[in-house]
């Protein structure tokens, strides 16, 4: 059976099943489940860096299935987190994740212009963390515990997007200037000689200078959490694809060739490839993340790996019982987390993703 076959299959599969899970959870913004049932963040989080994802789903479901009801719940979503875009604490490197997968990705698809005025500010807030002596983009916000003014994270490979779009759509190339200088940055900073990369690096706020990396949230400082890498992996392969730099691509590659050679026989992912050798935890979003990455890059040795990722995923880890929320099992959101092995909103979002890449479906939200 070729790739293509076997993941119209699976998605197949999987579309019932999301079938079930949005009815039941219609009006809430899941993230994460205790014994299978999603929370609901609509209320207690609304600006939580995840809840872009769940409208992110429903955006898949509206392009799978053709149905307006998907995409009038993704609307939903969309409003709801909107408040949060005159909210400065909640505003933070993430709103590439927050805002890509709702109002980019609902103005791309209907012309909606409220859509691509909360995108428009989104954008705005985000270039406006990027600190010009360091060349990167500022992550979170004070905690008024760390002294967060240097951090800069691997994840925020992944807003970049936002940026990318931002000066498609005005004509202004100071979001995709800033986008570029931050992942160049990160090259110079972050990837290590391996391939590996590093979670937080901190600079010093006032010249610029790197300081030190910091564990963040694999197993410790100098390890490798996996979800990192994957963001590493498809974060530069999306600087590559809006900007055709082929340096974004070289290190994509690099990541993914350090990925490749750590992987485990059994294809399933840990949380961090130097935790204990005695140590099963793993993380199946890492996994979806990663597979994602490797088809964007397209060579065979990268396609198959994801090949075999997601084969892996969708014979060990995939729960179709429609009585279950989540679809894929076994995600973990840190190595030190009080609880693991759960169903996460985005482990979910990029397993169908990665799929309707294999399956040719027009979804590219990025």
């Amino acid at each position: 059976m070729d790739n293509r076959t076997w993941a119209e299959g699976i998605l197949s599969k999987a579309t019932e099943k999301i079938k079930s899970v949005v009815e039941r959870n219609a009006h809430k913004i899941p993230y994460i489940t205790t014994n299978g049932v999603y929370d609901d963040c609509s209320k207690k989080r609304p600006s939580w860096w995840t809840n872009g994802f769940w409208a992110g789903i429903l955006w898949e479901m509206n392009v799978l299935t053709g149905d307006a009801y998907y995409a009038d719940l993704a609307s939903e979503v969309e409003d709801v987190m909107a408040p949060g875009l005159t909210d400065y604490e909640t505003l933070d490197h993430d709103n590439g994740f927050r805002w890509l997968l709702t109002s980019v990705y609902h103005y791309k698809r209907t012309g909606n212009r409220i859509s691509r005025n909360r995108s428009l500010l989104a954008a705005n807030a985000l270039a406006g963390r990027y600190n010009p002596a360091g060349q990167f983009i500022r992550a979170w916000n004070d905690d008024g515990i760390d002294d967060r003014r240097g951090w800069a994270i691997i994840d925020c490979m992944m807003n970049l997007p936002l940026l990318y779009w931002a000066s498609e759509e005005t004509a202004d190339p100071r979001f995709r200037k800033i986008a570029e200088l931050h992942a160049t940055r990160v090259i110079d900073t972050f990837i290590r000689n391996d391939g590996s990369a590093c979670h937080i690096v901190e600079f010093n706020p006032e010249t610029g200078e790197r300081v030190c990396s910091h564990g963040g949230q694999g197993y410790s400082h100098g390890s490798s959490w996996t979800r990192g890498q994957a963001w590493a992996v498809y974060g530069f392969m999306l600087s590559f694809i809006h900007t055709g730099t082929e340096k974004y691509l070289k290190a994509a590659r690099r990541v993914a060739d350090y990925f490749i050679s750590t992987m485990p026989e059994s294809w399933l992912v840990p949380i961090d490839f130097r935790q204990p050798a005695d140590i099963s935890l793993e993380d199946s979003t890492a996994a979806a993340i990663a597979a994602c990455g490797m088809i964007e890059i397209g060579d065979e040795k990268y396609l198959s790996c994801a090949v075999n990722m997601l084969k892996t995923l969708a014979d060990k880890r995939m729960n179709l019982d429609s009585a279950v929320d989540n679809l894929i099992e076994n995600g973990s959101v840190a190595y030190h987390s009080d609880e693991h092995h759960r169903g996460i909103v985005y482990g979910d979002f990029f397993f169908i993703e990665a799929l309707m890449k294999l399956a040719g479906k027009s979804f590219f939200p990025w």
